[in-house]
């Protein structure tokens, strides 16, 4: 299993949209994936269209009374599974204030989910605590949401400094591994600005030891888009909203270029697939509207009618399964849903030009 931690202390940069659309491109295309609520405010939950008043159990649980993993977690969608929150959340640090060891807690809770799953996607809170420490201790690689305004860079080398901390003194193979720039306006200055400043910061860093030595900005930025905005409120990823909007194609190949580089490489004679091959959705009614053309998968229990109880059906398949290749046939269907200061040279961030 690859933890992935979509971290970024600085709210309303694209977190839990990028965790929850890349995690279905991903379950789509065959892998397993679970996805981690790690933030009180509990929007990851309500994304998938869960109530979070509603939940009983969840992260507080695994964190706090040392609740088992499998048996916390719900399955919402077809390949895709998720660790649920809410505001009980938000006492977790203080009243692990005196447990030893409690920033590997959730490292621990996940240790005999390695064979389960193929991918972990951890939605941090938008903080520097212990939450997001738990999530870092646990996690292989840090994928780092990042708006291209001025503000948006002021905390970036704070944050660096904190995942250059838990390298060091807690997950020695914790790495930056992706930059993922978001809320991204091609035609104005500043964002193609902020782009270049951080890709000169990350390029001096190759000489480095550094966990972000190897770091890259994905080629793919994830364009404005009201439909990304809207998808929440219906409790349905992207893809289940408007499969054929620019948001839905920027989070195909985000999730494409993430799952490629833990990929075998691809044999000479072999025809690559990409996630983005998806069946265009012909014009028709309301009720053709809801299907796809190619495989019809059976849609799964709606979020809302979740029953508040761990699902006890085993969360692994045949671990002699192969590794699907990157293909998706058909979205399931929801009824619900360092040197750090060279990086704030940035030019003052400007209005808005939509």
């Amino acid at each position: 299993m690859r933890t992935i931690a979509v971290l970024n202390q600085k709210g309303g940069v694209g977190k839990t949209t990028t965790v929850v659309n890349i995690a279905a491109a991903l379950a789509a295309a065959g892998s397993r994936v679970v996805v981690i609520d790690f933030d009180p405010q509990a929007h990851l939950t309500i994304h998938l269209g869960l109530e979070p008043q509603i939940v009983q159990f969840g992260s507080y649980q695994v964190l706090t009374q040392s609740a088992e993993f499998e048996k916390q977690i719900l399955l919402m969608r077809p390949n895709l599974w998720l660790l649920p929150a809410n505001i009980n959340l938000v006492g977790a640090e203080s009243e692990l204030v005196s447990v030893v060891g409690r920033e590997t807690i959730l490292r621990e809770a996940l240790q005999s989910s390695q064979d389960k799953f193929d991918y972990c996607l951890i939605d941090c809170a938008p903080s520097l605590g212990l939450l997001s420490l738990n999530a870092l201790a646990a996690a292989d690689d840090v994928l780092i949401p990042l708006q291209p305004h001025f503000l948006a860079l002021r905390g970036f080398g704070k944050l660096l400094q904190t995942i250059e901390l838990v390298n060091k003194r807690i997950n020695p193979n914790l790495k930056v591994k992706w930059i993922l720039l978001c809320i991204f306006d091609g035609r104005a200055s500043l964002p193609n600005e902020v782009r270049a400043d951080v890709e000169q910061f990350l390029d001096k860093a190759r000489r480095t030891n550094c966990p972000w030595a190897q770091a890259q900005i994905l080629p793919v930025h994830i364009r404005r888009n009201i439909k990304l905005a809207e998808a929440p409120s219906y409790g349905k990823t992207i893809f289940e909203y408007e499969q054929n909007c620019h948001g839905a194609e920027d989070y195909r190949k985000a999730a494409e270029l993430i799952h490629a580089q833990f990929q075998p490489s691809t044999p000479p004679d072999a025809q690559p697939v990409t996630i983005s091959e998806i069946q265009d959705q012909p014009a028709g009614d309301d009720e053709n509207q809801e299907q796809l053309s190619t495989i019809s998968t059976p849609s799964p229990q709606p979020a809302s009618q979740v029953p508040p109880q761990p699902s006890t059906q085993p969360v692994g398949v045949d671990e002699n399964q192969t590794q699907p290749p990157i293909e998706i046939k058909s979205i399931p269907q929801s009824d619900s849903e360092t040197q750090s200061s060279e990086l704030t040279q940035t030019k003052t961030d400007q209005p808005d030009t939509n």
